[in-house]
C-alpha cells in the first residue's frame, strides 16, 4: 500500500482541480492609503474653534493646492480677523515641530495624504 493521498481521476478530477484553485493564495499587494478627509493628529480646541478650523483648511489646501505658501497665508489671514492676531501657519510635508502655544489655540492634521498642517497662536 502506498503512503501517498489518492488523486481524484475521472469526473471528480476537474472538480479536485477547482478546489486546488480556490486555495492557493493571492498573495496581497501593499495598499497605498491616501487620506482624502482630514486627519486630526493632535489638537486642545473647543470643538466648535476645532471644527470652523478645520473647514477654513480644508477650503485653504483645495483652493491653493499648488502652492502651500498661499494656503498657509490665507489660513493665517482668516484665523487672525477671526480669532485675533500671533497666528501661525505651517503647511508642507515631511516637518517637525515644537512649540510653545496659547492654551485652547493648537491643531494639527493631514489632508489629502502626506499634507502636514499646523496652526497654533502665540501670546
Amino acid at each position: 500500500m502506498s503512503s501517498r493521498p489518492s488523486t481524484a481521476r475521472g469526473t471528480g478530477s476537474s472538480a479536485a482541480a477547482a478546489e486546488i484553485e480556490q486555495e492557493k493564495e493571492v498573495p496581497e499587494r501593499p495598499k497605498n492609503i491616501l487620506h482624502t478627509y482630514p486627519l486630526i493628529r493632535q489638537s486642545d480646541m473647543s470643538d466648535d474653534m476645532k471644527a470652523e478650523t478645520v473647514e477654513l483648511i480644508v477650503t485653504a489646501c483645495e483652493k491653493h493646492s499648488s502652492n502651500n505658501e498661499n494656503a498657509a497665508r490665507m489660513v493665517k489671514e482668516e484665523m487672525d480677523r477671526k480669532y485675533g492676531s500671533s497666528w501661525h501657519v505651517v503647511v508642507g510635508e515631511g516637518f517637525g515641530f515644537d512649540i510653545s502655544f496659547e492654551s485652547k489655540n493648537m491643531l494639527y492634521l493631514f489632508f489629502g495624504g502626506n499634507l502636514g498642517i499646523c496652526v497654533w497662536k502665540c501670546s
